[in-house]
């Protein structure tokens, strides 16, 4: 025991469905929702967070599970990244399912939770680029039983906030059954924080490559016009193929949107970017380079 202990919090509700969970949120405005507190709990023993109040979800048993619907699988917020990571989750959503893997150590992917995930928007979570490429949606659940959808991306860009007692009940995912790969680097060897992380996936139907890259700002940045050439380089009628060189340029065109030059000078001159950022950027290429590639084969 430790005399420097953070303070308990002051009230701990235990609600057993989605809406109890949002009325006890209602009720105590300043209670704080948690379920694997992975991401809480270093909040409180660095200081960061006294919470006055927590609404735990760890007994709401109709988020911890998944569901088809139109085409869509239906994600319990309360799914773990344990959970994902089961080979029966990986042959319905492969990406999210590396993503799952690669969290972090046994302990953190046993408690850790895709909505938790979610939530703490933490640049550097492995689920949020999977997320974007997929152009997953939220199920938002509210007062009063209400349920709101919204795009994961809007959440994650500030676009369209959680309101006061609302709470992340389900993930949105369509079920594109073609490959998907996440691929991320990280500063040492084994799981680790990504220092950079791709996110691809290919939707035959509409013909496209949608990539997302993570870790490296704030949100998943999505290289829009790198996915839409790429996209018309690859016959889709033959196999998928595309030409070797196609696979190195994909690479280089994603990196250079999402890090681009410097602004010009003026004199008009393009400053050279710091060592630190060209290395991120061969990095960023090479895992999108590495992931079209893996895709199509």
């Amino acid at each position: 025991m430790s005399t420097h202990a953070p303070q308990a919090a002051q009230a701990v509700t235990l609600p057993t469905t989605l809406d109890e969970a949002v009325a006890a949120l209602a009720a105590m405005p300043a209670a704080v929702p948690v379920a694997g507190g992975t991401d809480l709990m270093a909040a409180v023993n660095s200081g960061q967070l006294r919470p006055t109040g927590l609404v735990g979800l760890g007994r709401i048993s109709e988020i911890r599970g998944w569901q088809y619907q139109d085409g869509h699988a239906l994600l319990g917020a309360g799914l773990t990244h344990a959970r994902m990571g089961r080979p029966d989750f990986a042959a319905l959503i492969p990406a999210l399912a590396a993503a799952a893997r690669a969290a972090g150590p046994p302990q953190i992917r046993n408690a850790g939770t895709l909505g938790g995930n979610i939530a703490s928007a933490a640049p550097t979570g492995d689920a949020l680029p999977v997320l974007a490429a997929l152009e997953a949606t939220l199920v938002i659940a509210g007062p009063g039983g209400a349920r709101r959808d919204i795009p994961v991306s809007h959440l994650l860009a500030g676009m369209d906030m959680l309101r006061g007692g609302e709470l992340i009940g389900f993930v949105r995912v369509p079920l594109l059954h073609a490959p998907q790969v996440f691929l991320k680097a990280t500063g040492r060897t084994g799981p680790g924080r990504a220092v950079a992380s791709v996110a691809l996936v290919l939707d035959p139907a509409r013909r496209g490559v949608r990539c997302a890259v993570g870790a490296i700002a704030p949100m998943p940045l999505r290289p829009l016009e790198a996915e839409q050439w790429v996209a018309r380089l690859i016959d889709w009628d033959n196999g998928r193929a595309v030409v070797p060189e196609a696979l190195t340029a994909f690479g280089e065109y994603v990196a250079a949107a999402c890090i681009p030059d410097a602004t010009p000078g003026v004199d008009g001159s393009v400053p050279e970017l710091p060592p630190a950022v060209l290395h991120l950027r061969r990095t960023v290429a090479a895992l999108a380079r590495r992931a079209l590639g893996r895709a199509l084969s």
